[in-house]
C-alpha cells in the first residue's frame, strides 16, 4: 500500500493506493477515512486497484483555514480531482453512506468519470415522503450533541435510524492499524455532526441527471437494515430511477461487519452480474 497527498483548492487530500487492476475509488461514510475500506481489501485487492481518501477536514486531510460546514458538491469535487489525477480513465467508484451520497453527486456531474457506482444507503432523508420528521430527528441530533457532548447525540441518532448499525469492535481485539483508525474516527465523530450531518441528510440526488446514466448505477442496502430508516432513500431513489435494489450481506456498517461477503458481492455488483 502507498499513501500520497493531492493539493485540490482549500485543502489537502489524503489518500491511500493498493492492489492491482482497474481503478476502484472508496468512498467512506461520514467520518471515515481511507482506512475504513481495510477490512473489503483482501478481497478487492484481487481486482482492483484500489483508492480510498480521507474526505478534506477529517483525520490526514488538512484544511487550508478552519473548519466550515462540509458540502456535497465540494467532497464530489475532490473526488473528480483525484480521479483526474490518477488516470484518464473511467473508474469504479463504492460508497457507503455519506460516501454514497458523494458518489451520486459525482455521476451526476461527472458520469463521463464513472464506470459503475455502487452507492450504499444514503442517508438522504429529504427524498422521503416523512422527509420533515426525519430531518426534525436530525436537527434533535444536533442539539444533544451542543447540549450533552457526542456520546449522548451519537445513542440518539441510532435510536433515530433504528439501531441499523453492528456494534463497534473492542478496541482489545483491533490491530496496530485499525486501533489507529479508530482513534482518528473518534476525532472525526464531532465534526461531522457539527459541520456535515445536517447538509448531507438534507441532500436530493440531481435526478434527471440520474436517470440519463442509470445503466451505470448500484443502489444498494443491507439485508439486515430492511424495515430500519437507512434503507428507504435507497428504495426511494432506486424507485424514482427505474432501478431495484441490490441487498448487501448486514446492516448499515455491512461493509466492515460482513465484510468478506460484502466484497465478494460488489466485484459481482460492479462487474456487472
Amino acid at each position: 500500500m502507498k499513501s500520497d497527498v493531492l493539493r485540490v483548492p482549500g485543502a489537502s487530500l489524503y489518500y491511500e493506493t493498493r492492489g492491482a487492476g482497474p481503478l476502484l475509488v472508496f468512498l467512506p461514510g461520514g467520518g471515515g477515512d481511507a482506512g475504513t475500506v481495510d477490512p473489503l481489501a483482501e478481497v478487492l485487492d484481487e481486482h482492483f486497484t484500489v483508492v480510498s481518501l480521507d474526505p478534506r477536514g477529517y483525520s490526514r486531510s488538512t484544511l487550508d483555514g478552519p473548519q466550515v460546514t462540509q458540502r456535497v458538491e465540494v467532497q464530489s469535487e475532490d473526488v473528480f480531482r483525484l480521479i483526474c489525477h490518477l488516470t484518464d480513465e473511467p473508474v469504479y467508484v463504492v460508497g457507503g453512506s455519506a460516501g454514497a451520497i458523494v458518489g451520486l453527486d459525482l455521476l451526476a456531474r461527472y458520469s463521463e468519470r464513472v464506470r459503475r457506482l455502487v452507492a450504499h444507503e444514503p442517508p438522504c432523508f429529504g427524498v422521503l415522503s416523512d422527509a420533515v420528521e426525519q430531518l426534525a430527528m436530525i436537527d434533535e441530533v444536533c442539539a444533544v450533541f451542543h447540549a450533552e457532548g457526542p456520546a449522548a447525540a451519537g445513542a440518539r441518532f441510532l435510536a433515530g435510524i433504528g439501531n441499523a448499525m453492528k456494534p463497534s469492535p473492542a478496541l482489545t481485539d483491533l490491530s496496530p492499524r485499525a486501533a489507529e483508525m479508530w482513534a482518528r474516527l473518534a476525532v472525526n465523530g464531532p465534526l461531522m455532526m457539527e459541520y456535515e450531518l445536517r447538509e448531507f441528510t438534507s441532500y436530493i440526488p440531481d435526478f434527471e441527471a440520474l436517470g440519463q446514466v442509470a445503466d451505470r448505477l448500484v443502489m444498494a442496502a443491507g439485508r439486515e437494515t430492511r424495515g430500519a430508516l437507512p434503507y428507504r432513500p435507497a428504495v426511494e431513489i432506486a424507485g424514482r430511477l427505474g432501478l431495484e435494489i441490490t441487498e448487501f450481506p448486514g446492516a448499515h456498517n455491512g461493509m466492515r461487519t460482513d465484510a468478506t461477503e460484502f466484497a465478494r458481492q460488489l466485484v459481482t455488483a460492479l462487474s456487472g452480474g
